[in-house]
């Protein structure tokens, strides 16, 4: 099974539009010095304000998929500082990612509104990057699988099969998350299994099977490339890392090569 290999940036809360557009300016400037190969998708989550910016530039030729970092459950109404699935393909949009640890532990979003927004993007066109991942605590209780296996099943319980086809996960183990520590290669092997599994036992295996599942969790230039070999692992969603032109680019690169496509 051939799956694309994806590689996302999760700018958080930071850079200014001018400071996305600088960014765009110098990813450009070092894929036209050296190309990555076909069929490696890239894309990047802004903060709201600097979505149009990056649109732009994405209008203009920059080849990334341009990603909300998060979308309300309702589509319209009275929700103050809210943004909405529609407002977020009318800029330019074409992802969103939902659940990840800091909307869960910060803002106390739960599983349930975690579902009701993913059934909201699914329905009006917006594929979701569903976030996943265990805390240090339950790691250490052995309860990795067992919350794992909630957080997908309660998060795609809104949904219908044929509404996930351009589903992804990506697993980010929280204690990894911000904190200059990522799980071994056994660890994110071990998981990623886990959660495709656990896909197949929701989805049709062979759908199951077509989803890309990204790691994410302090993912750096030189820890991208082992991970990123690994069967079960389709790419990296980055935090920290891609705040910077060029170590995005050493992450998309280093996926390039461990996935074994044509010039990388």
């Amino acid at each position: 099974m051939t799956r694309v290999p994806f590689v996302a940036g999760n700018w958080k809360m930071n850079h200014t539009a001018t400071a996305a557009g600088q960014w765009c300016d110098a990813l450009r400037e070092r894929l036209a010095a050296a190309p990555l190969p076909d069929g490696l998708e890239l894309g990047v989550a802004p903060a709201f304000p600097a979505l149009p910016r990056v649109a732009a530039e994405i209008a203009a030729g920059l080849p990334l998929t341009l990603i909300a970092q998060n979308a309300h459950r309702e589509l319209s109404g009275a929700f103050t500082g809210a943004v909405s699935v529609p407002m977020l393909l009318d800029v330019g949009c074409r992802r969103v990612i939902l659940g990840h640890s800091e909307r869960r532990e910060i803002f106390g979003e739960t599983d349930a509104l975690i579902a009701r927004k993913l059934r909201t993007a699914v329905e009006n066109g917006l594929p979701p990057i569903l976030c996943i991942g265990e805390t240090e605590p339950e790691r250490e209780a052995g309860r990795t699988e067992v919350v794992l296996e909630q957080q997908l099943q309660r998060g795609l319980a809104e949904a219908r099969a044929e509404q996930l086809d351009e589903l992804v996960v990506a697993y980010e183990p929280v204690w990894a998350i911000g904190t200059g520590r990522h799980a071994t290669p056994e660890q994110v092997s071990a998981a990623h299994a886990f959660v495709r599994a656990t896909l197949a036992g929701i989805l049709p295996p062979e759908q199951a099977a077509r989803l890309r599942i990204l790691y994410g969790g302090s993912v750096q230039p030189g820890n991208a490339e082992p991970l990123a070999r690994l069967e079960e692992v389709d790419g990296f969603l980055v935090g920290g890392a891609s705040l910077e032109a060029a170590s995005f680019e050493e992450i998309a690169r280093a996926t390039a090569r461990a996935k074994g496509l044509e010039g990388a």
